[in-house]
This record gives C-alpha cells, structure tokens and sequence, in this order.
C-alpha cells in the first residue's frame, strides 16, 4: 500500500495528517510506503491534482471519496466537513475506509 500525504511548506496540518494516518495504519495493522510531498508552486499542484494542504491519497485515490473527482487546485488551505464540523485534517473514519479499500483491491 502506498500512502501519499501533499503539502505546502508552512501547512499547519500536516504533520497532524502524517500522524493521524499513521495512528489508522497501525490500528488496522497495516504497513504502508508513506511519501510526504511537498508541493512548490501552482504549475506542480495543477500537475499533482492537488486539492489543497493536507491532502491524503492512498493508492493513488483521495482519502475522501467526493473529491476524488474535482478539478479544484491550486496552493492553498485544505478543509475537510465531516458530520457538519470543518476540520483542516481528514476524518480518521475516512482515512481507515480509504485504507480498507485498498486492502480489498
């Protein structure tokens, strides 16, 4: 399983993202190659698909399933709403379904 988690420099939720998906890795007993990605300008997060910072992708897919097909990107904050809360790092009931999902393919 890869993990890929993108990022700007200065994000303040990435190094809770990287810990959050480590903490659901190791809940579900799973080990995973995990790449931190720095995005660095608009050209690459356009190239990258990049959704925003944090943003978690597990085996090439979005950990949360409506944005797998937007077209929104750029460098910018990423926020993830999760039962009417706003929060700037993805649900770890997404990210355990996301990691799940995987195990199945």
């Amino acid at each position: 399983m890869r993990v890929e988690v993108f990022y700007f420099s200065g994000c303040p939720n990435h190094l809770p993202a990287i810990g959050r998906v480590r903490a659901v890795l190791e809940t579900e007993g799973v080990s995973a190659e995990m790449a931190e990605v720095e995005v660095l300008d608009v050209a690459s997060a356009e190239r990258l698909g990049f959704l925003g910072s944090p943003t978690v992708r597990i085996n090439g897919l979005d950990v949360e399933p409506t944005a797998r097909s937007s077209r929104a990107v750029g460098l910018m904050c990423r926020t993830y709403v999760h039962q009417g809360k706003q929060a700037g790092v993805p649900p770890v009931e997404w990210i355990q379904a996301a990691v799940r999902e995987a195990k199945e393919k």
